[in-house]
């Protein structure tokens, strides 16, 4: 089984090119914190394709943040010296994009707070009422 999953934040811009047969590959840096207890990131390059390529390229720039989900893939080539190099990438299958919007425009909150939750009360007590069939009668709709 071959298959990488990371969160972290993109070290540069997207690049959108198209392969020779006409389809759309959008290219990467993604930092990526270690979960060890070290202050250590590891920095991987991401391949996108297709559709999901072009929605990368349009919403996504330098320090967003998403989660990939893909495959490693290793590769070789000969550079301009004629050495022999590899490198290793990430083919990601889904990219989900994990910054809030007002972070993607430039606009961002100094803090988040959650959605505080109020209880409502609705005449209905449930303490009162273990039967868990006698609780339909008193639902208000």
């Amino acid at each position: 089984m071959n298959k990488v999953i990371l969160t972290g934040n993109l070290t540069r811009d997207p690049e959108l090119r198209e392969t020779p047969n006409g389809t759309p590959v959008c290219n990467f840096g993604l930092a990526v914190r270690r979960d060890f207890g070290e202050d250590a990131t590891d920095f991987f390059n991401i391949n996108v394709w297709q559709n999901q390529a072009k929605n990368c390229k349009e919403y996504l720039k330098k320090g967003s943040k998403v989660a990939i989900v893909g495959s490693l893939i290793t590769r070789s080539y000969e550079d301009k010296d004629d050495f022999k190099r590899s490198v290793t990438e990430i083919n990601a299958r889904e990219v989900e994009f994990l910054s809030p919007k007002q972070a993607e425009e430039g606009v961002v909150s100094v803090t988040r707070e959650r959605p505080r939750l109020e209880l409502v009360d609705d005449g209905i007590d449930f303490t009162d009422n273990p039967n868990i069939d006698d609780l339909d009668s008193q639902l208000p709709f």
